[in-house]
């Protein structure tokens, strides 16, 4: 039994349609990586079903072909329900690009599915999928400071797209930068060892250095303290500062041995600042500023 009403017309008869389990790859998966499709899953007794139906086609319609509807009768079709882990109806699903991307259960206000179906249409117009909205919002929370914002726009992404690369890097970076190091290591280890992404590749190389840093920083400033020009105490102390996260300071003790002497011990300060770099961030102040620092020594 369809919910599609005299309402939708004709013009409508290719944005909302009923599928089945057998037709369900086509006419959702195959079609959203085209167009965004909301598939509603109802059932013909539920009275919240009836209530919320009318509500997606007229947004749906008003989208006028930015979005599809497709509407599936889990009583008849319950396979991709048991699969989406649907416990309760109706529950509702944005596809993008082939897999969900958001989505809410239960009937709501006319205002609140005008607003998911326009939020689903403008990121059609645009050409960004909602995982890039999620993704740009995680991002600037994290340029912010808002380390829980970020952590739930990453995990969102994440729950859509288990292999995500960029949300693995940010919401590892959102470990790394709140002092949790074994979860960030965790989540790094869910992107596959080819994966490259520059938050990842940063997040890898921090906690590289945590791993094969000192952590007694006394000794060497002891060391350097009666003589500035040990450079392997020097070397040793930024290592223990990166181990730290202590980027900038750790790339200031290895620009301090680059200038002193810059082919010392196989020019291992400088092959060790570039580490600094990619942990700290290529874009970041200290990459640039190290950078500056660095071109003004090897070509005074």
């Amino acid at each position: 039994m369809s919910l599609i009403g005299e309402t939708a017309g004709p013009a409508s008869a290719d944005l909302i349609k009923d599928t089945t389990d057998a037709s369900f790859i086509d006419d959702v998966v195959e079609a959203s990586k085209t167009q965004p499709v909301i598939v509603d899953f109802w059932a013909p007794w539920c009275g919240p079903c009836r209530q919320l139906g009318p509500a997606l086609e007229k947004a749906v319609t008003a989208a006028k072909g930015k979005v599809k509807l497709v509407k599936v009768d889990i009583d008849k079709n319950p396979a991709y329900a048991g699969q989406l882990r649907v416990q309760s109806i109706p529950a509702v699903f944005a596809f993008v690009d082939g897999r969900p991307v958001d989505g809410f259960m239960g009937a709501l206000p006319d205002s609140k599915v005008r607003d998911f179906v326009d939020k689903l249409a403008k990121s059609a117009k645009s050409g960004a999928s909602p995982i890039d909205d999620l993704l740009g919002m995680a991002k600037e929370s994290l340029e912010v400071g808002d380390m829980g914002g970020a952590a739930q726009a990453f995990a969102q992404v994440l729950q859509s797209d288990p292999a995500n690369v960029k949300a693995i890097g940010g919401l590892a970076k959102v470990y790394l930068a709140t002092g949790d190091d074994e979860r960030a290591g965790e989540v790094v280890a869910m992107a596959p060892a080819e994966a490259r992404d520059p938050d990842l590749d940063s997040v890898r190389a921090a906690l590289k250095l945590a791993a094969e840093a000192p952590s007694d920083l006394a000794q060497f400033e002891a060391r350097l303290t009666k003589n500035p020009d040990d450079h392997q105490a020097r070397f040793d102390l930024a290592a223990a500062l990166a181990g730290q996260h202590k980027l900038a300071e750790a790339a200031d003790q290895l620009l301090t041995i680059i200038e002193k002497d810059r082919a010392w011990n196989d020019e291992a300060a400088r092959k060790q600042l570039l580490t600094v770099f990619e942990a700290a961030g290529q874009m970041s102040e200290v990459a640039r500023n190290g950078r500056r620092r660095l071109s003004a020594i090897l070509f005074s």
